[in-house]
């Protein structure tokens, strides 16, 4: 038996939860049953989807107002369903994107003050139409500034210019709805995994599927995440005997996977995290309170450790480089959250010198874009901008957002009072349900279609 020991400066990486007086307490955190991580996080601020009464809500937290959030917190109301999800821009840290199931997506900027409790909830600088049903994810590009990308029920997932708020993209070709989503180093390709049980890459302005492949054969959900800047990709998601599984791809070669591994037989979806960085995976199970982590080397996962709770997560956020505290040597954080709470903890390497441990910290992500949205749709390739953590990292002022995006006209209803009046209110709404009948038509005619072209093909 072979006593060799792996080195890695990781070995001993551990993680400690945050003592109750920095937690986020009293959060009512939504109960939507979508499948989504619920929170985000960047260095000033905690996105939380809410449970709100009277349509969709989320809150956005300060990080300096941890302990008992007050009820009358100011909540982002504009939706008329449940928030299903939220991102926070890459590249400016005020501003937030969120969708939900009354199939839009909106364009939010958060106050520098938020107001005392009771004040009036924020509204959308922009609200983005175009989804015939519930969007479940947005994601911010990792390169481009204002490029969003949203995906929806209604089996397409669409890219926004949303400075503009315009639509510039839609990818097509699923056949049920999008479960995940993920962005390669630069942003010119988009991983996804889909209830139809497919893992696809698709070219992004070209609305092209590059790479396709058969995947987690579970009737569980699954996720996807590029592993940084290299050509390889990890999903989590259940076999047919519904045992979690683990998958590294080869983006250039999806034909099968090039390492499966079998965590348990646990029921929660696996939430993946990869830091590019440090090379570590972040495997969180939802339902339990295990993080296990993993360095990646060589197209190997080597286990590191699990950090161990007995209160189980429904969600969880990495914090972005740039927020972490480096002279702990603090490697990660995570935000996570639990039926009231949202408990940060941190993974920190023991070491005894308070110099900046260089090996540790590598250049990472700047918070700055490289390209602008014009250019990232006219075709420009770039690498993200990178910045060194020895040097002291100043929060960036305020930076404004101002969308071009069409306004709402709030119209109002106008009641008939002639017999004309009447007629014409009549045939116009008359008008209007022929209209959307002959959609719903025409839809169930393509799905007839499709479906016996499925059945030809099952049958050759």
């Amino acid at each position: 038996m072979s006593r060799f020991v792996r080195t890695s400066k990781f070995r001993h990486v551990f993680g400690t939860a945050a003592k109750y007086e920095h937690c986020f307490d009293n959060v009512k955190v939504s109960a939507s049953a979508w499948d989504t991580n619920l929170v985000k996080v960047n260095p000033l601020f905690v996105s939380i989807n809410w449970n709100a009464g009277g349509g969709g809500a989320f809150a956005v937290i300060p990080h300096k107002n941890v302990g008992k959030i007050n009820d009358g917190i100011p909540l982002y109301r504009a939706h008329t369903a449940p928030v299903l999800d939220t991102d926070f821009a890459n590249f400016n840290d005020y501003v937030i994107a969120s969708c939900g199931e009354d199939s839009k997506v909106m364009i939010w900027t958060v106050p520098e003050e938020l107001g005392e409790p009771e004040s009036p909830d924020i509204e959308p600088v922009a609200k983005l139409h175009g989804h015939g049903r519930k969007v479940g994810h947005v994601l911010f590009h990792p390169v481009a500034d204002n490029v969003l990308v949203s995906s929806s029920a209604d089996l397409t997932i669409k890219l926004w210019d949303i400075e503009k708020g315009a639509e510039k993209q839609e990818l097509s070709g699923f056949l049920d709805f999008v479960q995940s989503m993920s962005w390669n180093w630069n942003g010119s390709l988009l991983a996804t995994t889909c209830r139809d049980k497919k893992l696809r890459i698709f070219d992004v302005r070209s609305n092209k599927v590059v790479q396709e492949a058969s995947s987690h054969q579970g009737v569980k959900g699954s996720r996807v995440a590029w592993l940084g800047n290299t050509e390889r990709i990890v999903t989590t998601g259940f076999s047919k005997m519904s045992d979690r599984q683990v998958y590294i791809w080869d983006s250039a070669k999806l034909e099968k996977p090039i390492k499966t591994m079998m965590l348990d037989t646990s029921s929660g979806i696996v939430m993946p995290f990869y830091d590019e960085d440090t090379k570590i995976l972040y495997l969180a199970g939802k339902s339990d309170g295990n993080i296990r982590y993993y360095e990646f080397e060589n197209d190997e996962l080597f286990f590191l450790s699990e950090y161990k709770s007995s209160e189980p997560q429904r969600g969880m956020a990495f914090m972005p480089k740039r927020g972490i505290n480096v002279n702990e040597c603090e490697i990660a954080k995570a935000y996570k959250v639990t039926s009231n709470c949202i408990e940060p903890i941190s993974f920190v390497v023991p070491r005894r010198s308070d110099a900046f441990q260089a090996d540790l910290f590598p250049p990472t992500l700047s918070g700055e874009p490289a390209l602008t949205a014009d250019e990232f749709f006219e075709g420009k390739n770039a690498n993200p901008k990178t910045i060194n953590l020895d040097n002291e990292i100043v929060i960036k002022e305020r930076k404004e957002f101002v969308s071009t995006a069409p306004k709402e006209e709030e119209k109002e209803e106008k009641v008939p009072k002639t017999e004309k009046e009447y007629q014409e209110a009549y045939h116009h709404l008359r008008q209007e349900n022929d209209d959307l009948r002959n959609q719903l038509a025409q839809r169930d005619v393509t799905i007839r279609a499709l479906t016996v072209q499925l059945e030809n093909l099952k049958s050759s």
